[in-house]
């Protein structure tokens, strides 16, 4: 056996040595996980900006034009040996969060989280009958911007953004 193969090591014909590259499954996991991790980091910031913030357990039938309950995700409990649901629903937006204004009005806002900030054309097309039917005042679309090596949290307006859908 080739030293080395068994680390997938593979030597170019210059000489020099290559790494594998990564597997699609090991970078969609790393994904998910940097997705979390800036899910709770948006989660706590909004908490101390004062909002009462959970977790939108909704989503929305462009075809029937409602709100319906968010599906389950499903996972694999190896010492069960049985699926069972996952504590995370896929609701649409990320988070419902609300403020107290003053005696008796709160302002309800719904917020996504990207990390590029980008929203496909359902998910825009989800936040134009969210707010059409006035189920939030506001959506609003947590993106990263990077200072340097610290990363904060960037709220852009999803009215201001896509001005032209409402026009």
């Amino acid at each position: 056996m080739e030293e080395g193969l068994e680390f997938g090591l593979k030597w170019n014909e210059d000489g020099s040595m290559s790494l594998p590259k990564k597997s699609n499954q090991k970078k969609g996991k790393a994904s998910r996980e940097a997705g979390a991790r800036f899910e709770l980091k948006v989660r706590a910031d909004l908490e101390d900006k004062k909002w009462i913030v959970d977790r939108w357990s909704n989503n929305v039938d462009l075809e029937n034009q409602k709100i319906i309950p968010a599906k389950k995700k499903w996972k694999y409990n190896p010492f069960r040996k049985i699926m069972m649901p996952s504590v995370q629903s896929t609701g649409f937006p990320d988070f419902i969060a609300f403020q107290l204004l003053n005696k008796d009005k709160y302002q309800v806002i719904g917020v996504e989280v990207k990390s590029n900030g980008i929203l496909s054309k359902t998910e825009k097309q989800k936040c134009k009958f969210l707010l059409d039917k006035k189920i939030f005042s506001q959506i609003l679309i947590a993106k990263k911007k990077k200072l340097g090596r610290k990363i904060e949290v960037e709220y852009i307006d999803f009215k201001e953004k896509y001005k032209k859908l409402f026009d």
